[in-house]
């Protein structure tokens, strides 16, 4: 999937028209000049006022090639680009952001155009940084919601989204909408209904009012309700193929696969390789599908070809190395001889006490989140995004030297309290903690990454860990598209790696700080569903309650991609399902039979 580096002497791959060397492979490290010869810089500007654009491009080029840190014949050539060439407008904004940083106007159009893309983790840096530099411009505010929410944060989106809504003085309906799609993120699914009426009463010919609506009652599974928000939608644009992917996604979560799976086919034939977003969600629906027909090859073949569509939306591959030091580092830090010479933070009796979900993605652990908050007495905090704040803010919190883990080493009693506090008041502000509950969920993935900060702070919480087969982890987690440990999901061996390298940290927690910990293995839930929970709720200390058996009746909305599966009841159709891809995991077998054989599974 990797590009080839074009030579110095190349022209860009981007399309600026200029040399690799000038462009994209700029060596930052040379003492570039700043400004291009004033002949040139002249004569260019003459052009251009003279609507010769082709002699203007070639002055530009000539500019830049002789001077590539000349901001404005940058933003000129930029100027020139922008309509048709959308990579080459890409990589010269990039070049002048980095010229001018605190310039906000370059930063907002560039996250803009990567966020239009996809590029959702490369556009947020950008994002902070207009919204730092143009405070009261509600469109920057807005552009953040838009990609925090995208980028499964909807908690953190909401806030970027309410401030756009304070400094805009009449606002219109695409926003409104957009605050209503982010709580239908958050499982706030009366809010997200009143807003979505709100925003179609002020406009009532907005087509993604209508479909984001009709795809938030599917979430809440009001499936009739959602096919006639469509039917709206389909008057406003007919044949429109958003409405037809939608339309097959309903017919699917009624059971109507086949039916599903031929109008998926029609539409891809209709889209081709034009619009990759759509794309994109038309090959991980049609290997649902697929999957779910027993048809394995195919359904395989779909999600590979998921897969690629994401990296050409994106171009982002797996940060082997940085997972890699993460590791590394929190290993030296979080040992036996470290941890004894701690205290711990406090236990507080005032507050609901987190239970921590933990497991790879695709582990089961929504299930058991769904399992334990039937129980009257634990609320559902979903994916809650605290431990990574934690991590980014931790350095300032404890007025630290160094940053996370290192700053851990030395943390005082009164640190620890502070961190703990920090995660139960936001845990709050999140709304993670239930009416009467003693205790509430976060199950995050890859928390377990961090076992040691948990168990510093929270010595005395729940830990449970999902284990799954790991070809069954690593083909789900194939089969979906997530960003979470460092872009692993992106090919099945960087899945297998990444899959192996945290369940090594995990064993490395257990072996040197013991933290409250219980292994629960999905297969034990499919096969003895009452025994697993009771065991599940002994150890977190909670009464045994049967509505913890009927998991499938929670009506609170799961914020992940298994939100469809856990409306069901229990069945065993995802138990050993790598057996049916045997041959397409072949590749990953011999780096994951070490870690199969250790958690007891086989490899038949």
């Amino acid at each position: 999937m990797a590009n080839p580096t074009p030579s110095p002497e190349q022209l860009c791959a981007c399309g600026s028209g200029l040399k690799a060397g000038r462009c994209c492979a700029l060596d930052w490290s040379r003492p570039w000049p700043r400004t291009a010869p004033a002949a040139i810089a002249g004569r260019a500007r003459a052009a251009f006022q003279a609507g010769d654009r082709a002699q203007a491009e070639r002055l530009l080029i000539q500019a830049i090639e002789a001077a590539p840190l000349d901001a404005g014949a940058l933003r000129a050539l930029h100027d020139l680009r922008a309509p048709t060439q959308p990579a080459a407008a890409e990589a010269l904004l990039a070049r002048i952001v980095r010229l001018d940083p605190d310039n906000p106007g370059p930063a907002i159009a560039l996250a803009h155009r990567l966020a239009q893309r996809g590029a959702f983790a490369a556009a947020e840096p950008h994002a902070r940084a207009g919204a730092r530099l143009a405070p009261h411009d509600p469109g920057v505010h807005t552009l953040l919601g838009q990609i925090l929410t995208e980028t499964h944060r909807p908690h953190l989106g909401e806030p970027a989204y309410r401030k756009a809504l304070a400094l805009t003085p009449k606002p219109g309906a695409a926003l409104i909408a957009d605050l209503a799609w982010n709580l239908r993120g958050q499982g706030r699914m009366a809010e997200s209904r009143q807003l979505y009426s709100q925003a179609h009463a002020l406009d009532p010919a907005r087509f993604n009012t209508l479909y984001g609506w009709a795809r938030m009652e599917e979430a809440d599974r009001d499936y009739a309700r959602a096919g006639d928000l469509l039917d709206l939608a389909e008057q406003l644009a007919p044949g429109h193929p958003h409405l037809a992917l939608q339309r097959a996604i309903l017919l699917s979560r009624t059971g109507a696969d086949e039916a599903a799976l031929s109008n998926l086919n029609v539409l891809k034939a209709r889209v081709g390789v034009t619009d990759t977003g759509l794309r994109l969600d038309i090959l991980n629906e049609q290997g649902v599908l697929l999957d779910r027909l027993g048809r394995h090859a195919e359904a395989f073949a779909a999600f590979a070809a998921a897969k690629q569509a994401m990296f050409d939306l994106t171009g982002q591959a797996y940060l082997a190395g940085a997972a890699a030091e993460q590791a590394r580092r929190l290993k030296a830090v979080f040992t036996r001889e470290c941890m004894a010479s701690l205290s711990r933070a406090g236990i507080r009796s005032d507050v609901a006490q987190p239970i921590f979900i933990v497991g790879f993605p695709r582990s089961g652990t929504t299930m058991i989140e769904q399992t334990l908050s039937a129980h009257p007495r634990i609320s559902a905090g979903d994916e809650l995004p605290i431990i990574g704040e934690l991590l980014e803010t931790m350095p300032a919190l404890m007025d630290a030297d160094g940053p996370y883990p290192e700053a851990m080493s030395t943390a005082t009693p009164g640190q620890l309290d502070a961190l703990r506090d920090r995660y139960l008041g936001r845990a709050r502000e999140l709304g993670a903690m239930g009416d009467g509950a003693a205790w509430f969920t976060d199950k995050m993935p890859l928390n377990e990454t961090h076992l040691g900060l948990i168990g510093l702070i929270f010595p005395a919480a729940p830990v449970i860990h999902l284990i799954r087969h790991p070809l069954d982890v690593v083909l789900s987690t194939f089969a979906n598209q997530m960003t979470h440990g460092f872009y692993c999901a992106g090919a099945l061996d960087s899945i297998a790696r990444h899959y192996l390298l945290t369940l090594d940290l995990v064993e490395h927690y257990r072996a040197q700080i013991a933290p409250r910990y219980l292994a629960v293995r999905y297969e034990d839930v499919i096969d003895d569903q009452e025994a697993r929970v009771r065991q599940i709720l002994a150890f977190i200390g909670a009464e045994f309650d049967p509505r913890c058996l009927a998991f499938h009746e929670n009506r609170r909305y799961a914020r992940t991609a298994s939100y469809a599966q856990v409306s069901e009841k229990l069945y065993t159709r995802s138990r050993y399902r790598w057996r049916g891809y045997r041959e397409q995991l072949e590749p990953v077998i011999p780096m994951l039979e070490p870690a199969i054989r250790a958690l007891g599974y086989e490899v038949e």
